[in-house]
């Protein structure tokens, strides 16, 4: 596959129409959050989480909403989340171990893809149905229309809303979570197969064996007034609860309850040099400043390819390749960053390249790298259960 330059000058917009022509789902739009190191860093000194506990899950007005819109800076490694652990240490207690808890959540969920992989994509615990097709967002309900609107033109939401739609699609509307969880994940500027995989399969009962039920009540106490607006308010389609139906439980594979090889999993713990690097290779993530392998080879060009292969099959938003192209454009001002459209293993296999380790099933892909650098865990993987969060942090030191 030849390697198509990207001018990181160009305008965004116009880059993306341009560069990416077939590659997207959606008009060309931006999301009102920035990409990039600066905007990472801004946002992170910005942070207050007094009063995240109690006002994390709002939803409507937006000024009474708690949650932090860090996620997609966190998602990239732009800010690690031990940079942002350490940010809230002086916090209130209450709201620094409710906002610490959320960040071992996105832990759990990298531990776990990175053990079991894709099969992520089944269910975990429980029998919810994953694969029958069709669409379970009814936009008639002002609720779902407002929510999947801001989903598709800002790429973000808070976690209140994301179970809404999960819940709607699946437990309420009987349409498989998979293509409920793939056109999220379209959209979702921190959208990672780990957290949306995982969210999903709580909200829609796989991973617990309880269904989330989505109600009119949650809109009235987290989005108050809204449906008064809605067209269908005497005669709202989720007025009462779903009806609750049990879960048949599944024997899994015991790589949930022992991981047989940790190293293997959590990937490096020192640097592995196999020969002399001469480009720096980014990937999806680990676009930080703080990427170990930048760090490292502080004269060495960087590099990003964007798959062109899997763009073309994931379709994903405008607006997730504006924060891409934003983050680069960033970076560019301090190092020299060289960006592609293509084949990132074949530029990884025909160049000696310094990488960051993921923990994602595709860094396999990756083959005679030059050096590969530990990934920047929270905590370091363990080898006893993931079958549940709960289980997963009684181990975690």
């Amino acid at each position: 596959m030849t390697l198509v330059p990207i001018d990181l000058k160009q305008d965004v917009s116009e880059s993306i129409a341009q560069n990416f022509a077939g590659l997207y789902c959606g008009e060309v739009g931006l999301s009102s959050i920035q990409g990039g190191q600066t905007a990472g860093n801004q946002a992170l000194a910005n942070l207050v989480v007094t009063g995240y506990a109690n006002a994390r899950s709002e939803v409507l007005p937006v000024e009474r909403r708690g949650a932090t819109k860090l996620s997609p800076y966190i998602r990239h490694n732009i800010l690690t989340l031990e940079q942002v652990y350490q940010s809230v240490r002086h916090a209130p207690f209450k709201d620094r171990e409710k906002f610490r808890d959320e960040l071992f959540w996105q832990e759990f969920a990298r531990h776990l893809y990175a053990r079991v992989g894709v099969q992520l994509f089944e269910n975990m615990r429980f029998q919810a149905d994953a694969e029958s097709l069709g669409n379970g967002w009814n936009r008639e309900m002002l609720c779902i229309d407002q929510v999947v609107t801001e989903l598709e033109t800002d790429g973000w939401l808070v976690n209140q809303t994301r179970m809404w739609l999960a819940s709607h699609w699946t437990v309420r509307n009987k349409i498989g979570w998979k293509s409920g969880q793939e056109r999220m994940h379209q959209h979702l500027l921190d959208g990672s197969r780990a957290a949306n995989l995982l969210g999903w399969q709580w909200t829609v009962g796989s991973g617990t064996g309880k269904p989330y039920g989505f109600a009119k009540w949650q809109v009235d106490k987290r989005a108050p007034g809204l449906c008064t607006r809605c067209s269908l308010k005497n005669n709202c389609p989720i007025a009462e609860f779903p009806e609750e139906v049990p879960l048949e439980q599944l024997v899994r594979d015991d790589i949930f309850d022992h991981d047989p090889d940790t190293a293997t999993t959590a990937g490096p713990r020192s640097v592995v040099t196999n020969t002399q690097p001469e480009f720096v290779l980014l990937t999806i993530d680990s676009l930080g400043d703080a990427d170990a392998a930048m760090v490292a080879h502080p004269q060495l060009p960087v590099v990003f390819v964007f798959n062109q292969a899997a763009l073309k099959k994931l379709q994903l938003s405008s607006q997730r390749l504006g924060f891409y192209l934003q983050t680069l454009q960033d970076l560019h001002t301090r190092r020299h960053v060289l960006a592609y459209l293509g084949d990132p293993y074949q530029f990884a296999r025909e160049h000696p390249v310094a990488v960051t380790y993921a923990p994602v099933p595709s860094f396999k892909n990756f083959t005679e790298l030059a050096e590969i650098h530990p990934y920047p865990w929270l905590r370091q993987p363990h080898s006893g259960s993931v079958r549940s969060f709960t289980s997963w942090r009684k181990k975690i030191t």
